[in-house]
């Protein structure tokens, strides 16, 4: 590393978020590396709860304005103070260039937001660094080539299969001001972003993994007072396959007791418990919304089997490899999943955990066979929790980032 506690802008979605504490848990790691971090939002936060990872992190956070004509002044301003760098204009380019493709209000957002944050970073700021590769990617991006430094992005799930390829080429090309690195979370994608980078050498495998520290140790037993319990956490949109599951449980034989507990937001709510009463199911659910931490790893905690039926949605968006598994797995809860994207590159099913079609049938078939054999459940939750401490702790992949992020200060 060429500067010593050097000060690296971080351009984010939403801050604090917590469907997405895997950013948290890497920004303290870096901080604890010595980077002087500032966060750059490009949304107001809207989650009511906090992580604890979250106060954890001492970077200040800096919100860009959310919709420019909120902040007429501050983006006028931002922009006057940047047409005197030569990058400016170079920068303005590339932005025309992919309007052309992309006529939509969010690209004309992405250049607003880029040149309030090249005019207001601190001016020993010595590069960017984005999580996703959508929208922060491309702020980060107009905002670098503004300002003559470099950037590096990590891409992770909807960033990676919703974005058009021409867009993905160009920002992992070299010489059309693309990113010095890409850091991904899958195998899965990055073999595909490699297929599309000028070198593949340019893509970077880091899983997310866990800091054990954060989580207690598992539970030494579990009840077997004959109710089998359910539990799901992630959002309720499509891609989380939360309706087919409920179809699932409506499929489950009359005499099997049991209940399923869900945690997390999201806008079908309505929609799914709606289903769930009308299957005559809704006494046996509870819909906990957004939870923290701590609240979510207690459910872990007493809960018998995890499921989380993922698929690819209509829009091409699919999860990567959700952090939550590798949180179920740290406290020996058995896991139930699909063979969407990445997953099989943490559970190999019947080894790990299961992985069903997410059809409701094959669902309802899975979680029958789980409900029944307890012993199973704990023969393949412990070697679930063997993977994770062997391939999927945090720390491996801290070192390989911060390689990584090296390049970016290297004159």
């Amino acid at each position: 590393m060429t500067a010593k506690n050097p000060r690296l802008a971080v351009v984010v979605k939403g801050w604090p978020r917590l469907s997405e504490t895997f950013i948290a848990q890497e920004l303290v790691a870096l901080e604890e590396k010595g980077y002087q971090l500032e966060i750059w939002s490009l949304r107001f936060p809207t989650d009511k709860k906090r992580h604890p990872l979250h106060d954890r992190l001492k970077a200040p956070v800096r919100y860009l304005p959310e919709y420019l004509h909120q902040e007429p002044l501050r983006v006028m301003r931002g922009v006057m103070r940047n047409t005197v760098r030569s990058g400016f204009w170079r920068a303005l380019g590339l932005w025309a260039r992919d309007f052309a493709r992309d006529r939509s209000r969010n690209r004309i957002r992405r250049f607003g937001q880029a040149c309030v944050l090249a005019a207001e970073m601190p001016c020993d700021t010595s590069a960017l660094y984005a999580h996703f590769m959508h929208t922060p990617a491309s702020v980060a991006r107009y905002s670098a080539v503004m300002r003559g430094v470099r950037w590096g992005v990590s891409a992770h799930a909807k960033d990676i299969w919703t974005s058009p390829d021409w867009e993905k080429r160009e920002k992992l090309a070299g010489s059309s001001a693309g990113a010095t690195f890409l850091a991904t979370c899958t195998g899965f994608g990055a073999e595909h972003l490699k297929d599309l980078a000028d070198t593949p050498d340019r893509v970077e495998l880091i899983y997310h993994g866990l800091d054990l520290d954060r989580f207690p140790k598992p539970p030494e037993t579990r009840s077997d007072d004959g109710l089998v319990r359910f539990l799901s956490v992630g959002r309720l949109v499509e891609k989380k396959g939360f309706d087919n599951l409920i179809e699932a449980l409506a499929m489950l034989p009359a005499d099997l007791d049991w209940q399923w507990d869900h945690i997390g937001g999201g806008g079908l709510g309505d929609q799914f418990k709606a289903r769930a009463d009308a299957l005559g199911i809704a006494d046996r659910i509870t819909w906990h919304g957004a939870c923290d931490q701590p609240e979510v790893i207690e459910a872990m905690r007493t809960a018998d089997v995890f499921v989380l039926p993922s698929r690819i949605a209509s829009d091409g968006d699919r999860d990567g490899l959700p952090n939550v598994l590798m949180e179920a797995a740290s406290q020996k809860l058995c896991i139930l999943s699909t063979p969407v994207s990445a997953i099989p590159e943490f559970i190999e099913s019947g080894v790990h955990g299961l992985l069903s079609s997410d059809a409701p049938k094959a669902l309802a078939g899975a979680m029958t066979d789980l409900a029944r054999a307890p012993d199973m459940r704990k023969a393949m939750a412990d070697a679930a929790y063997e993977r994770l401490t062997r391939d999927f702790l945090m720390a491996p992949g801290i070192d390989v980032l911060d390689r990584r992020l090296a390049t970016l200060f290297m004159d």
